[in-house]
């Protein structure tokens, strides 16, 4: 269409252009190496054998890759909080590549020249090395999305300029919702006279057309099936859901922070305290427009076991309120300006599990709960790629047992979080407590965390999680698969033992990378069902066939199971290396004239 109409496409045009944008592209199509393998002690405990969580060790654009074989299209909310790019937050473009100017430049289609430059990049810190660090992440990520989905990202005043011309590039200009900004801290010296105090987190979405049914805020203008409940006044008022009526990280006013007398006498206050602190939470109304509600019986007291008080203080929604009693606001919007939330917070939150500030960067609970909130998430997946402490998961946790304390269908959210094993240095307070890499400090956080969030307030949710680690398969491993023959006779070599990570058989690896790439995920379980003597792992419709030992007898009574129904697959997947190649031939074979018309696919993975 372009050169129909003669349009010089070389020309001057606003576009985003950087060093190494052409390899960032590239890196998002090409596949990953790593394998999964499971932590099968830790998910075996009782705490986290049914968890649907998911903490992934191991960089996270191949967890992203890895994802996106079974969570494409799922992931409701995405946060990340990436390196900043500072000078001093010790990023450096991590990409070990394994190019030549000539062989890079041949694969991606750009002048050696061009080739070289990228190539100067490894190590370094520039904005393009930022750039290209982040784009493909951002790319694979908006595949992630659920089409209203919505993805925050903090930032700084160092690269925020540069992610938004990113995120407009990648997300497109119209899905971007707003810039949140959050107030770290109250106050510092600064050399040029101005102090920084706020740092930035940017919305956007992957549909603007889907908000509707994204954010909380706009939720309530149709979603009829949050009026589930009734009171005398339903005739007039007509059905009713209930919020809670304090916050934090709203804007603070010392005439919302003030104690309200509950039915047993006691008298609370905003987030449950039982005496006047400024603790950065309020009453969402005056003391006037309380008072009308109480007695006008907009206000519903409901025990808790989270509040020091025992009581929270709710305010019901009425579906249907006539002009005179429409003094209640049906929505209390969101502010993209969050105060009261500070980095001091942060260091309190960890100090309060640990007895010490042992992460330098994480941000607050309340921050994090606060973002999580403003979308419609109460069953949603939380996804985090740069997990950092797990501010997230903690959060999520906070937020369901909450919820599951108020109305029992509620607080259903899933969390994955995702960290590489990045070492921590000697001389850090981290490393001094026991911890050497800083996924071990997010997971004994999450570990801390639900134990805390359980005590206080025994609510009913999933404290769990399931643990894996992206793994790379050595070159000698490499090169036996290559160099396999699949005409032997005999298996001299157990090829599964080649996926030993630690002390994790290579079949559970095998079986784990595969059942993610075959769309089932990381929380679903595989069985196991004996042949004659071979046991093979079926999963809904597929049979997995990985270990060495399956004989004729085995494929017979594979063949009489699924020909009397006692097995209903649709597909058989094979680990060739396992196998003897009569047994293959004749297992696909007879899978090729099965009774009834049965039509079942063989796939073989090399």
């Amino acid at each position: 269409m372009l050169s129909q109409e003669d349009v010089d496409v070389e020309r001057e045009g606003y576009e985003l252009r950087f060093l190494g944008k052409s390899y960032a592209k590239y890196l998002t199509s090409t596949a990953t190496t790593t394998v999964i393998t499971p932590d099968l002690e830790h998910n075996n405990k009782p705490e986290n054998k049914d968890s649907e969580n998911i903490y992934i060790v191991g960089d996270n654009l191949d967890a992203i890759k890895h994802l996106l074989k079974s969570y494409s299209g799922e992931i409701k909310c995405i946060y990340i909080d990436p390196p900043y790019n500072t000078g001093s937050d010790g990023f450096v473009y991590p990409d070990n590549f394994k190019f030549t100017k000539e062989s890079l430049a041949d694969a991606i289609g750009i002048e050696e020249d061009e080739a070289e430059r990228i190539l100067g990049m490894a190590g370094k810190s520039t904005h393009s090395a930022w750039l290209t660090f982040m784009y493909p992440r951002l790319m694979l990520a908006r595949d992630l999305l659920s089409d209203d989905g919505v993805i925050f990202i903090s930032i700084d005043d160092n690269e925020q300029a540069n992610l938004k011309l990113i995120c407009d590039d990648i997300f497109g200009e119209g899905n971007f919702v707003a810039p949140i900004i959050w107030q770290k801290k109250t106050g510092a010296s600064d050399a040029l006279g101005i102090a920084s105090i706020t740092e930035y987190i940017l919305a956007y979405m992957k549909n603007i057309s889907s908000v509707n049914s994204s954010f909380n805020k706009n939720k309530e203008s149709y979603d009829l099936n949050r009026y589930k409940y009734q009171d005398e006044f339903y005739e007039k008022r007509g059905l009713y859901y209930i919020d809670n009526l304090d916050r934090g990280g709203l804007q603070y006013s010392d005439s919302l922070n003030f104690g309200i007398e509950c039915p047993d006498g006691t008298i609370t206050f905003p987030n449950g305290r039982t005496e006047y602190e400024n603790d950065g939470w309020i009453w969402k109304w005056g003391k006037q427009k309380v008072e009308w509600a109480i007695k006008n019986k907009f206000i519903e007291f409901r025990k808790s076991n989270i509040k020091r008080s025992g009581w929270s203080v709710c305010y019901k929604n009425y579906l249907n309120v006539d002009n005179e009693d429409n003094l209640i606001e049906r929505a209390a919007p969101y502010k993209n300006l969050v105060n009261h939330v500070l980095n001091a917070n942060a260091a309190a939150d960890m100090k309060a599990l640990f007895g010490t500030t042992l992460f330098e960067y994480s941000k607050p609970v309340e921050l994090m709960k606060y973002i999580i909130q403003l979308i419609d998430s109460d069953d949603a997946i939380i996804l985090d790629f740069f997990s950092g402490s797990a501010t997230a998961a903690h959060a999520v946790m906070e937020l369901n047992a909450n919820d599951a304390n108020i109305e029992k269908n509620r607080g259903k959210r899933k969390y994955i979080m995702v960290q590489l094993p990045e070492t921590i240095e000697k001389d850090k307070p981290a490393y001094k407590e026991g911890y050497y890499t800083i996924d071990e400090i997010g997971r004994a956080r999450i570990d801390k965390a639900a134990l805390k969030i359980k005590e206080e307030t025994g609510a009913d949710i999933d404290y769990g999680y399931k643990l894996y680690r992206l793994s790379q398969p050595s070159d000698k491993t490499l090169d036996k698969i290559v160099a396999f023959d699949p005409h032997e006779i005999l298996i001299l070599e157990d090829m599964t033992q080649s996926f030993e990570f630690g002390d994790v058989p290579g079949r559970y690896t095998i079986l784990t990378t595969w059942m993610n790439m075959d769309g089932y995920g990381l929380t679903s379980k595989a069985g196991k069902i004996r042949l004659h003597q071979y046991e093979a792992y079926v999963i809904y419709d597929s049979l997995y066939i990985i270990d060495p030992g399956l004989a004729t007898d085995d494929v017979m009574e594979m063949i009489k199971k699924v020909e009397d129904g006692s097995l209903n697959i649709s597909r058989i997947v094979l680990y060739p290396y396992s196998i003897i190649f009569n047994v293959l031939h004749e297992l696909k074979k007879n899978i090729a004239n099965l009774r009834n018309n049965r039509n079942i696919v063989v796939v073989e993975r090399y």
